[in-house]
């Protein structure tokens, strides 16, 4: 298995594909940005919690974009951040609150959707769920970065969105990504597959975890299959990746060498771990597995990477 063949399936990955100029150069040009915002073409994403309010058309068609009036009537807006560009103009994403419960229950044709949601329903334009990642991970950092980590004092909003600034001991603060490996152990023509309490009854995936500080992509690849399942391996093989905003993570995928077989499953991370076939995965991916067991949806990078080992 290759990058290749994970490309191959890999459009349907959900958050992958953005196509925003993200104009980083101009994030500190206060005219330019000026100029954006009130440009007739200048969209928001309006995220409200850990929601985005979307429009539906008609069928199954979802717009995420709003004018910022727009995004203005359906509460106080805070916290706005600078996307980039497009054809279609400058897009942006902005914090809305609500004193309601429910913001949106008296607006026809509004919805609240989380990013599961919008990613799966498959209604968005791939591009457009990209940017919704990016203003989300953004927003996330926001909130989660008032105040300063050295000193403690208030920290504010600064190069569109991009940077805070403490206002004390003025120490920058820059948005930061989490990077997680996901990884497909293989032993010849079987594959090592888990599944954590939280997820849908019957449905694997592969194995993941948190890189720690120090540590290489292979070796925490190594570490988490040894951690979590006792499996030892070796030779790592990159994949590809997926931004996954939950809050600003970015999802590093890689299928691995076993060098032994039998399974320790640790209980506090797993509930179940199996060797499966690759006969077993495809019926997993098509839906007949005689146990009803399946594998995650195309939105995640699990499904591809299992796609990818597992072939037509």
């Amino acid at each position: 298995m290759t990058p290749a063949d994970f490309a191959k399936s890999s459009a349907s990955l959900g958050f992958a594909h953005n196509a925003l100029d993200r104009l980083a150069n101009r994030r500190d040009d206060e005219d330019f940005q000026r100029d954006a915002a009130t440009a007739p073409g200048a969209r928001t994403l309006a995220v409200l919690g850990e929601s985005v309010a979307v429009k539906r058309g008609a069928g199954s068609a979802l717009d995420l974009w709003f004018g910022f009036g727009e995004a203005e009537a359906l509460g106080r807006t805070g916290q706005r951040v600078f996307l980039g560009t497009d054809a279609r103009g400058p897009a942006f994403a902005v914090q809305v609150e609500s004193e309601t419960e429910a913001p949106l229950a008296a607006q026809d044709g509004l919805e609240l959707l989380n990013l599961r949601q919008v990613a799966a329903e498959g209604g968005v334009a791939p591009d457009d769920v990209g940017a919704l990642a990016e203003g989300k991970s953004l927003l996330s950092w926001h909130a989660s970065h008032r105040f300063c980590g050295r000193c403690g004092t208030a920290t504010e909003s600064s190069t569109s969105g991009w940077k805070r600034i403490c206002l004390q001991c003025g120490l920058h603060h820059f948005p930061r990504t989490d990077p997680v490996v996901i990884m497909l152990a293989v032993d010849g023509e079987r594959c090592l597959l888990g599944r954590q309490p939280r997820f849908p009854a019957g449905m694997y995936s592969c194995l993941a975890g948190f890189l720690e500080p120090g540590e290489t992509i292979e070796e925490a690849v190594r570490r988490e299959i040894g951690e979590e399942a006792g499996i030892r391996c070796g030779a790592v093989t990159y994949l590809g990746c997926q931004p996954w905003p939950f809050p600003s993570s970015l999802m590093i995928g890689c299928v691995v060498e076993a060098a032994s077989t039998e399974i320790t499953i640790d209980r506090d991370e797993l509930e179940d771990a199996r060797w499966f076939t690759r006969d077993a995965v495809r019926a997993m991916l098509d839906g007949r597995h005689p146990e009803g067991l399946t594998c995650p949806m195309p939105m995640a990078i699990a499904h591809h990477i299992v796609l990818a080992w597992a072939g037509d």
